[in-house]
């Protein structure tokens, strides 16, 4: 637990840092430009996909019942353009981590590395290829996930229990494998995914439950669709800070892991010599 506080408190002590700042402003841009981008070319095509699939299946009907049971009434003539956002919102949590992962991460691990732990060796255990595959693997998984569970969301609760799982899992298996990938070598990131799996999840459950609230701008019915474009960019830029955070969290906790663990290692050697 103290390990888990003491990086927690220097993860936002980064987060807040000038280098911070000015490494995340290139992506934060571009993940705007990109995910607008995205918006704007397919956001109406879905509203006309799901606008006639509801008018073909009784969707209309089976909704306002949803929504009226839930005291939701007031969502019934906005539920299509709204269901739309929500489904484009994973192209807009994998535009966010695509460019924080590619262009601010690096910097910041090594950064991180050489600032509080100079002399931490660097055994990479895995490259740029392998590293986008576990990324493209887990953002299809993810996605998925994310489109299934979407009908579930009709209940706040059960939504909001189901998002932070899925963010906590997806920051999980990224960026803390990307972390170990840079510094450690093939067995001990396995052993330091294995033995810190427990603080590794509630670390990405925590910043799972703060990527939840970029989901909650869109919540505000029409008064979201009116501000649709202050709202699509105001909700990339904090996917942009909770995976920048998440990154900087998962970097502190999971050097001073490695740089504990190969300290152990060194002792248990030295101690066998001795003998």
């Amino acid at each position: 637990m103290t390990a888990l506080l003491r990086s927690f408190g220097r993860g936002v002590a980064s987060q807040f840092s000038l280098r911070t700042m000015l490494l995340i402003l290139s992506p934060l841009f571009l993940a705007i430009a990109v995910g607008g981008a995205l918006l704007w070319l397919g956001l109406q095509p879905a509203i006309d996909f799901i606008q006639a699939y509801f008018a073909g299946h009784d969707g209309f009907a089976i909704s306002g019942h949803w929504l009226s049971t839930l005291r939701l009434g007031a969502l019934k003539e906005v539920i299509v353009p709204l269901l739309a956002v929500w489904l484009f919102l994973p192209l807009l949590v994998v535009t966010a981590l695509l460019f924080v992962g590619l262009m601010a991460m690096p910097a910041l691990v090594s950064h991180i590395g050489k600032r509080h732990h100079p002399g931490l060796e660097r055994r990479r255990s895995g490259n740029l290829l392998s590293m986008l595959w576990v990324s493209v693997v887990a953002f299809l998984i993810f996605v998925s996930l994310w489109i299934v569970t979407t009908p579930l969301c009709a209940w706040p609760l059960v939504g909001f229990a189901i998002q932070p799982v899925l963010w906590g899992w997806l920051t999980c298996r990224v960026i803390a494998h990307d972390v170990f990938a840079r510094y450690a070598d093939e067995n001990e990131r396995v052993a330091l995914l294995r033995t810190h799996r427990w603080q590794l999840l509630a670390i990405g459950t925590v910043t799972g439950i703060l990527g939840v609230a970029p989901s909650l701008l869109w919540l505000g019915g029409v008064i979201s669709l009116v501000f649709f474009p202050l709202f699509a960019a105001l909700s990339i830029c904090l996917y942009v800070l909770v995976f920048t955070f998440s990154g900087l969290w998962f970097t502190h906790y999971g050097l001073a892991a490695l740089s504990d663990h190969r300290r152990d290692a060194l002792a248990s050697i030295e101690l066998v010599d001795s003998k």
